[in-house]
């Protein structure tokens, strides 16, 4: 047997993160960078993450709340009604109970919520949301 074949095989990580702010993206870009090995595509438009689920579905969607044209319990509905069945982290600057509303809104989707957070995001809080 080769000496690599018996070494493990980790899976790349696909993160699609959708928010109006694109200082915020860079920001998740950097972060999820220092998480490991991963794929990252940066959305600012719903209609156009929604497009890229058609061409391959992410592992975890970070996804803000709040959105122009359609907000991000909107766009989570959709992805759930395109298939997608993995994580999602909620982010927004709204209010706990707002937030909470909206993690109970996103499970009864069918979707996994790995995490709900205010911005900004905190590095421990991205890489505690990616392991569970």
């Amino acid at each position: 047997m080769p000496p690599d074949a018996a070494a493990p095989r980790f899976a790349l990580l696909r993160v699609l993160v959708l928010d109006d702010d694109q200082l915020l993206l860079e920001v998740m870009r950097e972060m999820l960078a220092s998480c490991g090995p991963c794929e990252i595509v940066l959305e600012l438009d719903a209609r156009q993450a929604l497009a890229r689920l058609g061409e391959a579905m992410p592992d975890v969607m970070i996804c803000d709340l709040v959105l122009p044209e359609m907000d991000g319990i909107e766009f989570l509905q959709a992805a759930a009604s395109h298939g997608y069945t993995g994580k999602v982290i909620l982010l927004s600057a709204l209010e706990d109970e707002v937030r909470e509303a909206a993690e109970e809104l996103v499970r009864a989707l069918g979707l996994r919520v790995a995490g709900s957070f205010r911005k900004p995001l905190a590095p421990e809080q991205l890489r505690q949301a990616l392991e569970c």
